[in-house]
């Protein structure tokens, strides 16, 4: 048993291209830098020796997805292939988009699908409503788990004890003075989500901001998306968030249902 084991990773070893792996984090790291990145600045962020960081910008840069300018590196508009990669080829953002724009389209505000990955949870698919706030989110914005809707709805699905795995692991910072940072709260708002069938940020991310938020399933019950609704605390409550908004979302749930 042990030596098939030490047998299947040997071979997935074997399989793994150490070189992709390091430029795919030299690609995240411009996300994370949120602007053009220096070798020592790649180089800290990925963990990556500089020889290794500048051999993969190089590459990058050979390939059409970076360019240099003196001693600066940044992404070029060859790179939106990779995230449009995704939103082309996954079911999920096709059958979205039209439900998303109904329901937008209805309630006059901001709705959005996303799903979780580590961390955050990330915008596959959104509409926003010209009344709405102008947060400057899109496709491809993340979300902290931790104080988002979209984010507990979606660590919700998890066991208890990785949803506390998870927490554990990520810095939880106060992005406002109403946000939720310590373990027990947060899970409190986790475990009633899976009571109440919705969550709810309240200026937890940004002042003036109520989110609302529901599990979407697909045909086996499976979560694997949150779908969301964003308003401005100057138009509803919290208490007309949930009477209007939430049966909203639970419309648009079921129609997802039937086509997932």
């Amino acid at each position: 048993m042990a030596a098939a084991l030490g047998m299947e990773q040997q071979k997935e070893e074997k399989e793994y291209v150490m070189g992709l792996e390091k430029g795919l984090a030299i690609v995240e790291a411009f996300g994370i830098s949120r602007g053009p990145l220096t070798l020592t600045q790649a180089a800290e962020i990925t963990g990556h020796t500089k020889a290794a960081v500048r051999r993969s910008l190089l590459t990058l840069c050979k390939l059409g997805y970076a360019s240099q300018d003196g001693r600066s590196f940044r992404l070029a508009p060859r790179s939106l292939r990779l995230g449009h990669a995704y939103v082309a080829s996954d079911p999920l953002p096709k059958v979205a988009q039209p439900i998303l724009e109904m329901t937008s389209e209805r309630t006059r505000e901001s709705a959005s699908i996303a799903v979780l990955d580590s961390q955050d949870a990330v915008f596959v698919a959104r509409s926003t409503h010209r009344r709405s706030l102008s947060s400057g989110l899109g496709v491809g914005a993340r979300l902290p788990a931790y104080a988002s809707a979209t984010g507990r709805v979606l660590l919700s699905g998890k066991p208890a004890a990785e949803v506390e795995f998870i927490l554990n692991r990520m810095s939880r910072p106060a992005l406002t003075p109403h946000t939720r940072t310590g373990m027990k709260e947060i899970i409190k708002e986790i475990a009633r989500v899976r009571t109440h069938g919705y969550a709810i940020s309240d200026e937890e991310l940004e002042i003036g901001l109520r989110s609302v938020a529901v599990p979407i399933r697909n045909g086996r019950g499976e979560l694997v998306a949150a779908m969301s609704l964003s308003v401005s605390t100057s138009r509803m409550t919290r208490e007309q968030v949930v009477e209007q908004l939430v049966p909203e979302l639970e419309t648009a749930r079921r129609s997802f249902a039937a086509l997932l």
